[in-house]
């Protein structure tokens, strides 16, 4: 059931209301982690939570009469808000009425003139006294001093309010007595009693002797409240069977009619008019008592009274109010479905299907809204994400069951937060760099690039290259990676022949909580440079002195002397081997090199004034850029023998077997380039699959 506090009035700063938490069924030990506090500005003005207790205190004095002027009962309305869950409570604390002011009349001194011919039990409204306490506090009765012409009767009004009134008891006679003093006594029922006085003079006038009369005692009417200013709602009628200025009315505000009363009608003295003044408001006061006086122009001047009733009737003049107590935000995006991220109220001064109130969410957004009586909670209906939508518009539409229907939208702007939920993400699937051979250490080989869609720490990304042996040492001995950059460097000066791919597996991760990471392979290709020169391994030049080669005299032109054979270290264009006989040989024109082959022929028949000792110089040229060379050393001697016995065109290979170093050049060559090709065939079938 709803909980509900009572204080008295002025009570002290600090005083205990009542334990908040052992009534909300709350452990003590659990109200820091709850965030236990008021959820509304005004409940923070009047009262506090202490955390260590669970009591709710005053945080300053309190005064009912400046806080609920006259009404009957004072409560505040007091709204609790806990955490972890999100929950609000609401209580009320009753402010209850302190005897600390005493009555007052509005007129300290109050002169009443009364005709001489005034009939016994005529009565005489007097001035109600003021009390702003409330209850048996306020004012109870009224006392008269004693006298020998009136008594005191008391009258009470709809609201329970007194009003006295003189009563005459015996005739009065201005020759006998002119003038009376009398005092009216006012005490409220507090204990101990408080009272205040006015002095009333009534001086005895002589005779005019009929008032004026209305015809009807009290008038009603009905008024809505949206009533224009000057709009006209009664004309009163008094009569004066009096003659001449002792019969003419004027009409006035009668004592008990207030001042705010006064502000929003009008009374027309002469004709009796009463017209709408101001604006009415019918959630401020549905009913009004307006007390008129109408009184003759005698003397003495003689009044009669009446009351006019006017009700006001509601109009859908409000439109409805949300009002926020707490939200979430920014939401996590890994907030589960119906969960609470707000809470909120809605309120509608009007009464009646006026003040019914209705409440729609904005569409095409992943909240609802929960209702318990006018109380509302937002909750998740689905799935949040972030890198999908990091930011909502929600609208809370208020409409009310008036004609016309009024309505008010309550706009929240809900920021989703981000969760590391986004593993990074490389640009490519893999990254391929072409390095040139015989690098400086430190060549920027290429540049990785990754993205993340979460935010802040869960996007920032860190680049390492993965543990890895390659010909037996570490792989970031080969390479190194800038962790912010991604720009991958070369560690070391590569060689083509030694190493033509190099594979990589390079990470990256996020600085999340926990941290998700990718991994991409990078292969590097070493491209040849033309850094070795052609080996010459036949005539083999690792002896002192080479044989000469025989050639008969008799040879014709075309007869194959010897072949050159050489290699070259390097791959592909680099490798390609030219041969050519320099200029500086013996005598250039009696022989010709092959081009491609090497071999080595007679260009023409030899004569007898040829120099028997030729030494031929053979360039060996590869196809690089720039090219290198090298230069093979040939004697050829010129005898006497028969072509049976000349040099055989495949007598250059002899002596292999002596001389092992050719077929292991061969063997290099081979590898070297066979495996070139082998790598680049696999890489390709790898990346297609």
């Amino acid at each position: 059931g709803q909980i509900r506090y009572s204080v008295v009035e002025e009570s002290e700063v600090g005083t205990v209301v009542g334990n908040v938490a052992r009534d909300l069924g709350l452990k003590v030990e659990e109200l820091p982690g709850r965030r236990l506090r008021l959820g509304s500005e005004e409940s923070l003005h009047h009262f506090t939570v202490h955390l260590d207790s669970g009591t709710l205190v005053l945080n300053q004095q309190l005064d009912r009469e400046r806080l609920c002027g006259a009404a009957a009962s004072c409560v505040l309305s007091v709204q609790v808000v806990a955490e972890n869950p999100l929950q609000l409570f609401r209580l009320e604390v009753e402010i209850l009425d302190l005897n600390d002011n005493s009555p007052s009349f509005p007129t300290a001194h109050r002169t009443l003139r009364v005709a001489e011919s005034a009939l016994v039990a005529t009565r005489f409204p007097l001035e109600s006294a003021q009390d702003p306490d409330v209850g048996t506090n306020a004012v109870g009765s009224y006392r008269l001093s004693p006298n020998s012409h009136f008594s005191l009767d008391i009258k009470q009004q709809q609201d329970g309010k007194l009003f006295p009134e003189l009563v005459l008891e015996r005739a009065l006679d201005r020759e006998e007595e002119p003038e009376l003093q009398l005092v009216l006594t006012a005490m409220d029922g507090g204990i101990p009693a408080r009272s205040g006085t006015a002095l009333i003079t009534v001086l005895v006038l002589d005779v005019n002797d009929n008032a004026p009369t209305f015809d009807h005692a009290m008038y009603k009417v009905r008024v809505p409240e949206n009533t224009p200013v000057g709009a006209l709602l009664l004309r009163l009628n008094a009569t004066d069977p009096d003659e001449g200025p002792n019969g003419e009315t004027q009409y006035s505000f009668g004592v008990h009619t207030s001042d705010s009363v006064q502000r929003l009608f009008a009374l027309d003295p002469r004709s009796g008019e009463v017209r709408v003044n101001g604006a009415l408001d019918f959630e401020e006061s549905p009913f009004y008592e307006i007390y008129v006086r109408a009184h003759d122009r005698g003397v003495p001047e003689m009044e009669g009274h009446c009351v006019l009733q006017v009700e006001v009737e509601d109009t859908n003049d409000n439109p409805p109010e949300v009002l926020l107590t707490s939200l979430l935000n920014p939401v996590p995006e890994d907030t589960p479905p119906e969960t609470v991220v707000g809470l909120f109220s809605i309120r509608d001064r009007d009464s009646g299907a006026n003040g019914d109130v209705s409440l729609e969410i904005s569409p095409k957004v992943p909240f609802t809204i929960r209702s318990l009586q006018n109380h509302f909670s937002l909750v998740t209906r689905e799935s949040l994400d972030r890198e999908f939508i990091s930011q909502y518009i929600v609208e809370l539409i208020a409409q009310d069951g008036g004609f016309p229907v009024l309505t008010s939208t309550l706009t929240l702007l809900l920021n989703i937060s981000d969760v590391n939920d986004n593993p990074p993400h490389f640009l490519q699937p893999s990254y391929d760099a072409f390095l040139p051979e015989n690098n400086p250490p430190g060549t920027l080989l290429c540049t990785l690039s990754a993205s993340d869609p979460d935010d802040g720490d869960n996007s920032r990304l860190v680049y390492s290259i993965e543990s890895g042996q390659v010909q037996g040492a570490p792989t970031s001995s080969f390479v190194h990676i800038n962790p912010e950059t991604g720009n991958l460097y070369a560690q070391r000066s590569f060689d083509f022949e030694v190493l033509q791919v190099l594979q990589i597996s390079v990470a990256v991760r996020d600085l999340g909580l926990p941290p998700l990471h990718a991994n991409v392979t990078v292969y590097i290709f070493v491209l040849d440079q033309n850094d070795h020169s052609p080996t010459i391994l036949h005539p083999a030049s690792d002896s002192d002195v080479l044989p000469p080669q025989r050639v008969p005299l008799s040879a014709s032109p075309g007869y194959l002397v010897t072949k050159v054979t050489a290699v070259d270290a390097d791959a592909g264009h680099n490798a390609w081997l030219s041969y050519r006989l320099l200029p500086q040989s013996t005598d250039p024109s009696l022989f010709h090199v092959s081009l491609h082959t090497g071999e080595v022929w007679t260009a023409r028949a030899i004569q007898d004034t040829d120099v028997v000792v030729q030494q031929l110089l053979v360039q060996v040229t590869d196809n690089g850029d720039p090219p290198l060379s090298t230069t093979a050393t040939i004697t050829v001697t010129l005898e006497e023998t028969t072509l049976e016995e000349s040099y055989k065109p495949w007598d250059f290979l002899a002596g292999a077997k002596e001389k092992p170093d050719l077929t292991l050049y061969l063997i290099i060559a081979l590898a070297a380039v066979s495996t070139v090709v082998l790598a680049t065939i696999t890489l390709l079938a790898a990346r297609c699959l």
